[in-house]
């Protein structure tokens, strides 16, 4: 029988904090608690955790702030956020940074525990062994990450392993960013900024070294989206 899944938790509204824990207790996780930025900053960094649910109002040390330690330091880690109603800037922002997921407060344990669920699914679920050879070196999606031909690499987060094996799946067509956001971060598109499909594609050209102002990898379609340039031939490494 596997180990329970750990999750911490960033949250410093005391009732909101014990509900989800309770909730998670009772489903069987294993759960680690902050109240506030600099003690949940030291955990997110230090502990053996599944996943994180962020409050992104959060004493001393902001959410967002936090949520970019994680992506900087521990980018495979996936993180859901935890925003207020009507903090949609927030939200996209957050999403932007390289959330995987967010509740919208106030939220039911029944919606909470869904998106955990989806998320750790689409973390552990689907096994990612192939490598692909890209211009500039091998592009591992078991390990998620890129080695490139000086001998260097670079982690791919969740997140930007997904968007990427997607694209890769579907080489040679042009991929909408509303599909990408509801194939790729399962979220419905309407009222969704796609900036954050933007950023992370522009991060990806960084690590794919394709140059941003004439690709020749990840191309931009004018009026369709994005398309992975063409199926490429598995490495042998």
């Amino acid at each position: 029988m596997p180990p329970p899944r750990t999750i911490l938790i960033i949250e410093d509204d005391s009732a909101i904090r014990c509900g989800i824990v309770d909730a998670l207790d009772f489903s069987g996780y294993q759960v680690i608690e902050s109240a506030e930025g600099g003690s949940g900053r030291l955990l997110a960094i230090e502990r053996d955790y599944d996943l994180l649910l962020l409050d992104l109002g959060l004493p001393n040390i902001p959410g967002l702030e936090i949520l970019r330690t994680v992506r900087k330091l521990r980018p495979s880690k996936p993180v859901i956020i935890l925003t207020a109603q009507g903090e949609e800037a927030d939200r996209v922002q957050g999403l932007s940074e390289g959330a995987d997921d967010y509740v919208v407060k106030p939220f039911s344990v029944k919606e909470l525990l869904a998106r955990v669920e989806a998320v750790l699914r689409r973390t552990t679920g689907r096994p990612l062994s192939v490598q692909f050879n890209f211009e500039h070196g091998v592009l591992d999606f078991e390990r998620r990450e890129l080695r490139y031909r000086d001998g260097t690499r670079t982690e791919l987060s969740e997140r930007e392993g997904e968007l990427l094996r997607y694209l890769v799946d579907n080489s040679g067509r042009a991929i909408s960013r509303d599909e990408l956001l509801a194939s790729v971060w399962q979220l419905n598109p309407k009222g969704i900024s796609t900036r954050t499909i933007d950023m992370h594609i522009a991060r990806l050209r960084e690590k794919l070294r394709d140059a941003p102002e004439r690709p020749t990898t990840l191309l931009t379609v004018r009026g369709k989206g994005y398309m992975w340039m063409a199926q490429l031939p598995e490495a042998n490494e």
